[in-house]
């Protein structure tokens, strides 16, 4: 798939020369710094050093009072308290996290997460029942809520209260609650918008801490799960996400919960310096793979654990529900990706239905679909009679606006920019299909059609230093907005080690030097890039887009490049 190169503005030079020679670094460091908004010296200390004392006051978001006299409250009257939370990871560390705290104080807490087949995403009507049934009369609601004007209306009915928190994108009107905790809010006062579901949640036990006179080294011990939640959410690692963040991995590398170091050990993480990338592509999928699978509820058994031996139980669950969720994912990618090969090519979206694919997947199919065919894609399936599923974006198109535009074909629906959830009649499928083609066709720009490779600046190889590479460290954690700074070289070559690697023999492996630097080679790997092999091996000079990365090998560290993409003349 041919990319466009998109190489970022460096900024004023006052300000990188400025930055420079204050922090005694790099003009390309003061670039990347810059590029990053970060212009004076307390804005860099900030984001070398995220400290949790600037974390934003509680108090700051709308409702809080509520929610805290509320929940206060309930202790206070030995009130009978129901976490309920999505079973998805946002969803299930907000309910492990909030249920652990509520514990602490109040013996009177139960948790509910709903089951992703007989009821759906977000708050049920099943849910509520459990409730009743059980004499709550508080429910906190994490991940989800903020479209359930008529649950809440119905638990109110039965003197059931609640306080949601949550932070998708919410509707013209709000639900009925005692409180709703949204950074999302249209009128909302706080001064960040972007936090997880389980952030929100966190935002929550720091203002209860306050009033209540609570050391916040207590609610400090759930910054683990804090973590894991925004890095699988794939919410921007900038302001207090970026706080949060780094002291959550510092928290997961040092002394995680019983629950997620037993996650950690089926990963193979034991021992390793565990990074968003651990997060979003090991530790995550295990956690999703429960409420993909069978229930979410074991998730959350799993991450309230407090016996190691009890956590290896529900962990060795987990790890083969995500074995099995790997073999559908694989097998239902590879039926849609023939479906559409049988398909019009000329589409600016894919929508494709399949009544016997596992609901549980549908989202990662969607995600793997656009890594083939790069365009906004729902994939359906069914479910208690009708058709429901995901819906994944491409950079820049606003998915959740498209399907609003759809919204009267849709019994519900719910999301943010890059990912949403839909439920609809099967016979308004092909309705769907074709209005979000001519939704997707009226408002894609032909740029947002063709994959680019985001570039912060130029590095040349002379210019790779220990130094440049261990402030870049610093840089982390990484995610949206503060991605690993990718840059480029121009007129490298390889020094006749090119080789293919794989399984598939599909990636590249490199030794790459450029004529400025003719007798240092940097060892390179450009994964799925093999077609480049024939061209590089002729000893054509080509530019490369590409990351640094350590490369542990038999206890040697060293300097590796992650070639992200190779530009090389015909």
């Amino acid at each position: 798939m041919t990319r466009a190169w998109r190489i970022k503005e460096n900024g004023h030079t006052d300000d990188i020369d400025r930055l420079s020679e204050a922090l005694s670094i790099s003009p390309v460091i003061a670039t990347l710094l810059v590029q990053r908004g970060i212009t004076t010296l307390e804005q860099a200390k900030a984001f070398f050093r995220p400290d949790l004392k600037s974390l934003h006051d509680p108090f700051l978001m709308n409702d809080m009072d509520l929610a805290v006299q509320r929940l206060e409250s309930a202790i206070l009257n030995t009130e009978k308290i129901l976490v309920y939370g999505d079973y998805d990871v946002d969803g299930t560390t907000s309910v492990s996290m909030v249920y652990s705290f509520i514990r602490r104080f109040h013996p009177e807490v139960d948790y509910y997460i709903p089951d992703r087949y007989a009821e759906g995403y977000g708050i049920s009507f099943m849910g509520i029942d459990y409730a009743i049934s059980r004499g709550v009369t508080l429910i906190i609601a994490l991940d989800c809520g903020i479209k359930s004007m008529d649950k809440v209306a119905y638990a109110k009915e039965h003197n059931i209260d609640f306080i949601i928190c949550d932070h998708h994108t919410p509707g013209e009107v709000l639900p009925d609650a005692v409180a709703v905790l949204n950074p999302e809010r249209h009128d909302s006062g706080y001064p960040f918008s972007s936090l997880s579901g389980c952030g929100v949640g966190f935002k929550l036990l720091q203002a209860y801490a306050l009033r209540n006179k609570i050391p916040f080294e207590i609610i400090a011990g759930y910054l683990d799960l804090v973590a894991v939640s925004i890095a699988s959410d794939i919410v921007p690692l900038v302001d207090e996400n970026r706080i949060l963040a780094f002291h959550g991995l510092k928290k997961l590398n040092e002394d995680p919960a019983v629950g997620l170091k037993a996650i950690i050990s089926v990963a193979g993480l034991d021992g390793k310096n565990i990074t968003i990338d651990d997060i979003v592509f090991k530790i995550g999928p295990r956690i999703n793979a429960a409420g993909r699978i069978e229930s979410g509820k074991q998730a959350v058994e799993l991450l309230v654990s407090e016996k190691p031996a009890e956590a290896a139980l529900h962990c060795e669950k987990i790890d083969s529900h995500n074995q099995t969720r790997r073999n559908i994912d694989k097998t239902i990618t590879e039926e849609a990706l023939h479906e559409i090969a049988k398909a019009d090519k000329y589409r600016y979206s894919t929508v494709l239905f399949n009544p016997a694919w596992h609901k549980g997947v549908v989202g990662i199919v969607a995600s793997r679909l656009i890594e083939n065919y790069y365009r906004p894609t729902i994939i359906l399936t069914e479910s208690n009679g009708y058709a429901t599923g995901s819906a994944r974006s491409i950079p820049g198109f606003d998915l959740y606006q498209a399907i609003t535009q759809c919204s009267d074909l849709l019994l519900s629906f719910g999301g943010h920019m890059y990912a949403a959830g839909i439920t609809l009649k099967t016979e308004n499928v092909q309705k769907l299909r074709d209005r979000f083609e001519e939704v997707v066709r009226n408002s894609v720009t032909p740029e947002m059609l063709i994959p680019q490779v985001e570039i912060d600046t130029e590095l040349n190889f002379k210019d790779i230093s220990p130094k440049l590479f261990r402030i870049l460290k610093q840089f982390e954690p990484f995610g949206p907005e503060n991605m690993n700074p990718i840059f480029f070289a121009e007129n490298v070559s390889d020094n006749g080690y090119a080789r293919l690697v794989g399984t598939d023999e599909e990636h590249l492996q490199l030794r790459l030097i450029q004529e400025d630097l003719p007798f240092t080679d940097y060892r390179a790997i450009a994964f799925n890039q093999a077609a480049h092999l024939q061209k590089i091996k002729k000893g054509s000079a080509f530019d490369i887009a590409y990351t640094l990365v350590e490369n542990n090998f038999r206890g040697i560290t060293t300097l590796q490049l992650n070639i992200k993409d190779i530009k090389i003349e015909n």
